[in-house]
């Protein structure tokens, strides 16, 4: 068994989109840098929400992830971030 985790991948596109719909100015334009910067952020952000909720699913004995899971780490997690 591979023990390496899944690569995670955002598209550029769908980064940039959401970036720019915080934007309140529609001339508001975001650099290719700032895309992939976050994108890296997200993946980053989303392995270790991955491992927090395994983390929690093995220390309650479960052989599976689920949403009650990620609810358990979601707080801790979004302060660390």
């Amino acid at each position: 068994m591979d023990d390496r985790e899944p690569e995670v991948v955002f598209k550029k596109e769908t980064v940039g989109k959401l970036l720019s719909l915080s934007f309140r100015d529609e001339k508001t334009k975001v650099s290719g840098d700032a895309v992939l910067l976050m994108a890296e952020m997200l993946k980053i952000f989303v392995q270790e929400a991955a491992r927090r909720a395994a983390k929690q699913a093995d220390a309650e004995d479960s052989d599976t992830v689920d949403i009650d899971h990620f609810e358990k780490i979601l707080p801790q997690l979004l302060l660390d971030f």
